[in-house]
């Protein structure tokens, strides 16, 4: 059975037992907690912990998920992934398990040709909770399950909470036997190769406090309604309806290898090293190109550097096969086929996925370039040095700083006859692992105790009036302090403030909130900020400027009317100037993210290389002539459907609801989903002035802007600027340019004159260094600091200065002291070298005396310390060398 298949039946499975079929989520979602999502249950969690009403009672969906903990093991085993489907069943208050449990039960038995998957229920197991004898109780009544095949597990096993106090509850695991042939009898408590997991059921019936119940804790008390939250695995499903050994072998995933059998004219199967390589190329194929689709980029920190992770070591994996074309292409090819039906956007926005991973991609081998040459000189360094191990910091730096995975590294200098110390390498990235854990667990504090929040929700959203007037009447619903709901608040003080309704818009969609103030009578609040808690809670945060607000108080809450207009101006000029750029550089350039506020507008667009003076001219005049044309900005309303089929742009990453707002501006030149406030028409937004592009990461530009009135002040402060230098250069206006280039290149030719001069008064100096060279036992020594002097000069002296020494055995060393560092060349004669005397060698000599190393070969060496005041220390070094070793 196809992995299509699959999926299909378990939807409908589900929808007939009148579950509400919810599309998978984005990978990117406003949570604090997570990187990505890596459960099916994670968009429903703000139902789970009672942050909002669920819009229906039962649920299911086929969610993308993606799990990076293991990057590195993913490949090494057949078990681990890093995307994979989750299909799952939700019950919000309504069945409980005796319901989870049959409807699992009958999809997974039922014959294949009455909708379900056909398993042989005789070769079912499945595991509960210590001491849920409920559950026990439950599938000998309704699946028939003998006593024998269900076991008890503990909590780290069978119990399922979110890692923070919350709701929680104890799980039961459907395993499916596969077999002798894949280890021995027992049951899951004895072999999880042999007894595969397919099914997770988790009862969610407890609150759990500080210490989880997955550790033997108790549960602090019950939740007030009952909730089911399941999950299937499709991948695992998958490989057994498909009668494969494992998840790489089922037929979404064995695209990708076979592809990788064709670029590389190799076998999957035919030797272990390479399988690991295809098995890095099939899954993190998968995971980035899903991680590019929802919007991601690849970049140095955060979501951006586990994509570039996984996207390089594709390229690497592929290199070490042999392939040395460009892959990510074609492996986004495949991806976007196979999982195109299920995931549509991957081909609606093919073009822009294909352009992030070929940057990424030749980014990666100039990296590769770079990361060489650290490496070279690292290399160098040891041999330099004597020895045969490339540090583990090395190794680490090389890995964190240049992408190099240890793989590379370790071929690399094995290929040079050197070992690395992976025992270091280990250490420092178990160091790195566990500063990410700790910044993990410090996120966690985002699903805090809400319970305040809740409390106001249960008593209705917040209705937002800001679309339609800017004052409106509201009561206040309730005040917050430090996290406490509080009665009342004094003058001076700054707390949180929930009306039933307001016009001040909640920070959101790139657009920063409005200011205003909340009065009433003797009373004045000053808005601080707003924010919007799930999407449905208007939350003001306010300074008390005068009287005492009270809970249930009548108020006028009012937007600050010069704050708006300049805030729907930089709304409206980031939709215009988003439909310039597509304009004039294509339809890839999509939006990846903004920011707007009064006067001012940045967004961010998928595209590589800057853009040239010219191009950045026309999508000025563009967006300007956008402007001068007045379109009509109007507001739609429809479903997703209905604004994907009208051609609505969306942002990447963002949630919407069931029904979406659209702005057009100018019919479909501008048509895209967003919450935010705008003007009537584009001659509102005034003139727009570019003020700036740039790159923000891989395949990723940046534009800024100013419009209205700051754009104006922008103008005069350059018209000013320009004036101000007509009249010192006592010329118009116009030949400024001119001038200023004349003045420059005047500028140019004097400091290439004046470094000639230097560099021949520098030259000039080898002569009387080689006179003054000491015989050290028939070497000659020349042995000086020369403060001032840059590396290539002080390299180009030491040649110099050695050529004079002639047939001699000779040794230059010259140290170029600053004030916290010192650079040194040291060079020998062919007459030293043949006596044995190798610059490379005589580094460690005089090395310690500056704090430096450095490394080269016999005819040259060159490197830097961090202590300039230890150079006469290392030139007698160097005489106490050569004395000792003399020719």
């Amino acid at each position: 059975m196809k992995t299509h298949e699959i999926v299909k039946r378990f939807r409908e499975h589900f929808e007939r037992a009148g579950h509400t079929y919810v599309p998978s989520a984005s990978l990117i979602l406003e949570d604090p907690t997570l990187l990505f999502v890596n459960a099916g249950m994670v968009p429903f969690k703000p139902y789970f912990l009672g942050e909002a009403p669920p819009p229906y009672k039962r649920a299911t969906s086929i969610q993308k998920c993606v799990r990076t903990p293991d990057i590195d093991e993913v490949g090494k085993t057949t078990r681990h992934l890093t995307f994979f489907q989750m299909a799952g069943n939700f019950s919000f208050g309504d069945y409980f398990k005796e319901e989870a449990i049959r409807l699992a039960w009958t999809l997974i038995t039922n014959p294949q040709d009455q909708g379900g998957y056909g398993f042989d229920p005789e070769r079912l197991w499945v595991t509960v909770y210590l001491d849920d004898d409920e559950a026990i109780e439950l599938w000998q009544k309704v699946a028939g399950l003998p006593p024998e095949r269900i076991q008890r597990r503990d909590g780290k096993d069978n119990y399922w909470d979110m890692g923070v106090p919350g709701p929680g509850g104890p799980c039961s695991e459907i395993y499916f036997d596969r077999g002798p042939d894949y280890g021995r009898e027992g049951g899951p408590v004895a072999d999880e190769d042999r007894y595969l997991e397919i099914w997770n059921l988790v009862f969610m019936q407890d609150i759990r406090g500080e210490q989880s119940p997955k550790l033997g804790h108790k549960p602090i008390g019950e939740l007030p309604a009952k909730n089911i939250d399941t999950g299937m695995g499709v991948e695992r499903v998958a490989s057994l309806l498909q009668g494969v050994d494992n998840v790489y072998e089922t037929d979404l995933v064995r695209a990708v290898i076979a592809k990788a059998e064709e670029l590389s004219g190799r076998r999957y199967g035919a030797d272990e090293t390479d399988d690991v390589r295809f098995r890095v190329i099939a899954d993190h194929s998968r995971s980035g190109i899903l991680i590019v689709g929802d919007g991601v980029t690849p970049g140095n920190e955060g979501r951006g550097y586990v994509l570039r992770r996984l996207l390089r070591r594709i390229v690497r994996s592929a290199r070490l096969l042999g392939v040395t074309e460009p892959v990510l292409g074609q492996f986004a090819a495949v991806v976007r086929d196979e999982m195109g039906p299920v995931y549509p956007d991957l081909v609606t926005n093919f073009e822009r996925i294909l352009s992030v991973v070929q940057n990424e991609e030749n980014t990666f081998l100039t990296t590769l370039t770079a990361g060489s040459k650290i490496f070279d000189s690292a290399a160098g360094e040891v041999r330099a040095a004597g020895a045969t191990t490339l540090p583990g910091d090395k190794a680490f730096q090389l890995h964190d700083t240049y992408g190099f995975p240890i793989d590379l590294t370790l071929e690399m200098a094995s290929e040079q006859g050197l070992t690395v110390d992976e025992d270091g390498f280990r250490k420092l990235m178990a160091e790195q692992r566990a500063r990410a854990k700790a910044d993990a667990a410090s996120r966690k504090t985002g699903h805090g105790d809400k319970t305040v929040y809740r409390e106001l929700l249960e008593l209705g959203a917040t209705e937002f009036t800001g679309y339609e007037e800017l004052a409106s009447e509201a009561t206040v619903r309730g005040i917050i302090r430090e996290g406490q709901r509080v009665r009342s608040a004094a003058e001076g003080e700054i707390v949180e403030v929930v009306l039933d309704r307001t016009p001040l818009y909640a920070e959101s969609g790139g657009q920063e909130s409005d200011a205003g103030v909340i009065t009433a009578d003797g009373v004045e609040l000053e808005v601080v900020d707003v924010q919007k808690v799930n999407r449905k809670l208007w939350v003001h945060q306010v300074r008390v400027r005068a009287g005492e607000l009270a809970e249930g108080q009548r108020v006028l809450a009012q937007v600050d009317q010069e704050w708006r207009t300049g805030a729907r101006q930089g709304h409206s000029g980031t939709h215009v100037v988003h439909a310039a750029l597509r304009e004039v550089l294509g339809p890839k350039a999509l939006q990846s993210g903004s920011y707007n506020k009064p006067g001012y507008l940045r967004l961010d667009f998928a595209w590589t290389g800057g853009l040239s003076p010219e191009t950045r001219s026309e999508i000025e005049e563009v967006s300007n002539l956008a402007v001068r044309k007045d379109l009509p900005v109007k507001i739609k309303y429809g479903t997703i459907a209905e604004a994907q089929q009208l051609g609505a742009i969306a942002l990447f990453g963002e949630t919407y609801d069931e029904t979406v707002r659209m702005i057009e501006i100018g019919g479909p030149w501008s048509l895209e989903l967003c919450g935010g406030t705008h003007v009537e028409h584009s001659s509102q937004i005034g003139p727009i002035t570019l003020i700036g592009e740039s790159s923000v990461g891989s395949g990723v530009r940046r534009v800024e802007a100013y419009v209205g009135m700051e754009a104006f002040r922008y103008l005069a402060q350059e018209r000013a600027l320009v004036q101000n230098l007509a009249t010192m250069l006592k010329v118009p206006d116009a030949e400024v340019p001119g001038r200023v280039e004349a003045l420059v290149e005047r500028l140019r030719v004097a400091e290439k004159e004046l470094e000639k001069l230097r560099s021949a008064q520098l030259l000039s100096s080898a002569g009387a260094l080689a006179e003054g060279a000491e015989d050290l036992g028939g070497t000659a020594l020349v042995a000086a600091s020369i403060p001032g002097v840059s590396g290539n000069d002080l390299r180009t002296l030491a040649t110099d200065v050695r050529n004079r020494l002639g047939s001699r055995p000779g040794v230059v060393a010259l140290f170029a002291p600053e004030q916290d560092k010192v650079g040194f060349v040291v060079a020998t004669t062919e007459a030293a070298r043949s006596a044995g005397i190798a610059a490379g060698k005589l580094v460690p000599v005089f090395g310690p005396a500056i704090g430096g190393r450095g490394g080269g070969k016999p005819d040259m060496a060159q490197g830097g310390g961090g202590n300039p005041g230890g150079v006469p220390e290392a030139i007698a070094a160097l005489r106490g060398e050569l004395g000792r070793n003399g020719a």
